[in-house]
């Protein structure tokens, strides 16, 4: 029977690869938004209209799939949720009214929210606790390297071939990965066949103070609201992940709006902002994972580049509030984006660092959900906050990084035992 040497790296590094197309996917609509939005004759109103139906669906997906990939597994929920996505985003090459567009964003929007719990959960199932983030940054770096792709990659189709035809290509991104997936991945790491004994007994080491109780049986969904350390998940995300929406589905917008971009200008500078994120991802897995590495708990080094994430974003936003330029603007925002993915890689860690495997996916699931709930509050908020400048929204975005912050270092002490009970090391040392 073969054997892959260091299986668990190619595996993320395939959802990594699949999280670049998510983003091309998601992000193909706001480059292309000029020209739609002119044929099909809708305005900002009806992008931010846009933007919450894919957000509802995707608040509505990310619970949806975390259920189903504890249920039906790694594997199928990854194949189910990347079948959809890609088929949707084709279909959009038909729309020819607002309404057809609302429809096919809602299935996107419920499909590609299955990408983040289904990642987080293999990531618990395939490193150890001190390689988890780093793997975690993988992952979210793909996020990044698809927004910045996107912006020229889809600028380009469309000056070649226009925006429908645009759309069906990027459709067939995500129907091409399924080829590689479903080869590589045959079973999680305690049934892999290629997987060697070494390595799952790497995988499987976990230190005995600083890790969930594998023995317990896994608490459902409802009972995961039980826990306080469940809330300091939901929470943070719920304030955080604002930040990054505000520019994923907003900066083709502020570039047109602020400084009179069109899509080729918008492919010249979208871009740049993703790289700081790409950075941040990496650079804060890396830095919690050095800390696990040289004593440090889990818990205590995921709080720590949790705190560096958010005390670099507050003053980098509040700048962007003021930014005369586009160079200047995009290079702000790459500082924000980096000091996000710094935190929220090491946010999106956590539910693997408290709970065993039948529980990640769901509290990953719920946690997006809660994130999505934040996020749509923004959303509804830019158009009325931005008539005359964007720097209302900016400032609101800076106050509420430190309330996420907050949640993890109040709500998040401990480990979770039965009935929500840190176990005695943890109470001795609730880092």
């Amino acid at each position: 029977m073969p054997r892959i040497k260091g299986l668990r790296w190619f595996v993320i590094a395939l959802i990594g690869c699949v999280t670049v197309i998510n983003y091309i996917d998601r992000n193909a609509l706001a480059v292309m938004w000029p020209a739609v939005s002119k044929e099909i004759g809708a305005d900002k109103a009806d992008y931010a209209l846009l933007v919450t139906v894919f957000m509802i669906a995707y608040a509505v997906g990310q619970s949806l799939f975390g259920k189903l990939l504890d249920r039906i597994g790694t594997r199928m929920g990854f194949t189910l949720a990347i079948a959809i996505w890609s088929v949707s985003i084709g279909l959009h090459a038909l729309v020819r009214s607002l309404g057809a567009l609302l429809f096919f964003r809602a299935t996107l929007g419920v499909s590609e929210a299955g990408n983040w719990p289904g990642a987080v959960k293999a990531n618990a199932l395939w490193f150890p606790p001190q390689e988890r983030a780093f793997a975690q940054g993988i992952f979210n770096a793909g996020a990044a390297i698809g927004a910045i792709i996107a912006a020229p990659a889809v600028a380009g189709l469309y000056a070649a071939f226009g925006w429908r035809m645009t759309f069906l290509l990027v459709g067939m991104l995500g129907l091409l990965w399924l080829v590689p997936w479903l080869f590589l991945y045959r079973g999680d790491p305690d049934r892999h066949p290629w997987l060697s004994p070494e390595e799952r007994a790497h995988i499987a080491h976990r230190p005995a103070a600083d890790s969930p109780d594998a023995a317990a049986p896994a608490p459902g969904m409802l009972a995961l609201l039980r826990y306080r350390q469940s809330w300091a998940i939901l929470l943070a995300r719920f304030f955080l992940d604002p930040v990054w929406w505000l520019f994923v589905s907003w900066l083709p917008i502020y570039l047109a709006d602020t400084f009179h971009f069109n899509v080729a200008q918008i492919g010249l500078f979208g871009w740049v902002p993703f790289v700081g994120a790409m950075l941040g991802s990496l650079g804060g897995g890396w830095f919690s994972g050095l800390l696990i590495a040289r004593g440090w708990t889990a818990l205590a080094a995921r709080k720590l580049a949790i705190a560096i994430g958010c005390v670099i974003m507050m003053p980098a936003l509040l700048l962007t509030a003021q930014a005369a330029t586009p160079l200047i603007a995009v290079l702000l925002i790459a500082v924000i984006l980096f000091g996000f993915q710094v935190a929220i890689n090491n946010i999106q860690t956590m539910p693997g660092d408290y709970f065993a495997g039948g529980a990640v996916g769901s509290l990953a699931g719920i946690s997006g959900t809660a994130a999505v709930a934040g996020t749509l509050i923004t959303t509804w908020l830019v158009p009325v906050m931005t008539r005359q400048s964007y720097a209302p929204i900016f400032a609101l975005a800076a106050a509420i990084v430190p309330l996420s912050l907050l949640a993890i270092l109040l709500l998040g002490r401990g480990m979770p035992r039965a009935g929500g009970i840190p176990s005695t090391e943890q109470q001795r040392n609730p880092a």
